[in-house]
C-alpha cells in the first residue's frame, strides 16, 4: 500500500488532473482523470471532448478522461479548475461503466498494491 501510495503521489505531481480525488482511484468514491489503456472502452456522458479553455497549439493532443459527478460534467466551466483540467481536452466517463466495468478490472490488475 506504501508504495501505491508513494507512485499515486508521483503520477499525481506529473498529471495535474489528479487534484480532484476523493478516493482512492478504482474506487467507487474516486473523482477525477483515469487511465483507460488497459480498461474496455468506456461509455461516455458526451461524444466530444469538452474543453473549456482553448490552448494555443498546434496540435492538442489525446483527450483525457474523467470521473465526475454528473453535475460537474454537466457545468464542466464551473468546476473543471477542481480537476486542474480546463485546458485540456476532457471526455468525461459514465458513471455506470467507471463502477460496473473499470473499477473491478483495475482492482483485478492489482493496481492498488503496491
Amino acid at each position: 500500500m506504501k508504495g501505491f501510495l508513494m507512485a499515486f503521489v508521483a503520477a499525481s505531481a506529473v498529471s495535474p488532473a489528479f487534484c480532484a480525488d476523493v478516493g482512492a482511484l478504482g474506487g467507487l468514491s474516486y473523482y477525477g482523470q483515469i487511465n483507460i489503456h488497459r480498461a474496455s472502452k468506456p461509455e461516455l456522458i458526451f461524444p466530444e471532448p469538452i474543453v473549456v479553455r482553448q490552448v494555443d497549439v498546434v496540435t492538442p493532443g489525446e483527450p483525457v478522461y474523467m470521473r465526475v459527478p454528473a453535475d460537474h460534467a454537466k457545468n464542466w466551466r464551473k468546476h473543471c479548475q477542481k480537476y486542474n483540467a480546463c485546458d485540456q481536452r476532457v471526455l468525461f466517463v459514465d458513471d455506470k461503466w467507471y463502477t460496473n466495468v473499470y473499477a473491478p478490472e483495475y482492482k483485478k490488475s492489482g493496481a492498488e498494491k503496491p
